[in-house]
């Protein structure tokens, strides 16, 4: 049987940018999780994905934006360096397949909070 690490995540840009050969882009996902007092509450909790296929960067810095509702997938990868004589471990989110589905279109009326406008005309990247 084969098997793959792979990860699907669903949230919010926070931020992108370009480094090298790559873009990385911040995305927030929220986890449900019960407090003591039985109360459903959300925790936020910050993913970092690597976009290495040029096709879907030129998409995310045409089009995407902080605050967009996007979909990443791809595969993860482990790794490792050295850091003061001491190894650390990582987990590289490399990006394969990202979508917007949601753009955030900031309104300056009476609550300062996002509005989301469907983007169905916008593409999804895949990689090449």
């Amino acid at each position: 049987m084969k098997t793959f690490a792979e990860f699907q995540i669903l949230g919010r840009i926070g931020k992108v940018r370009e480094v090298g050969q790559t873009t990385r882009v911040s995305i927030c996902a929220n986890y449900a999780f019960k407090d003591r007092n039985g109360e459903t509450r959300d925790k936020p909790y910050w993913n970092e994905i690597t976009i290495w296929s040029e096709s879907a960067r030129k998409y995310v810095r045409d089009y995407a934006k902080p605050g967009d509702l996007v979909v990443a997938r791809g595969t993860l990868k482990q790794g490792s360096f050295e850091k003061d004589g001491e190894k650390v471990y990582t987990v590289d989110l490399n990006c394969e397949d990202f979508s917007i589905l949601a753009s955030a279109k900031m309104d300056k009326s009476d609550n300062d909070e996002a509005d989301v406008e469907p983007e169905m005309m916008k593409k999804t990247a895949k990689r090449k």
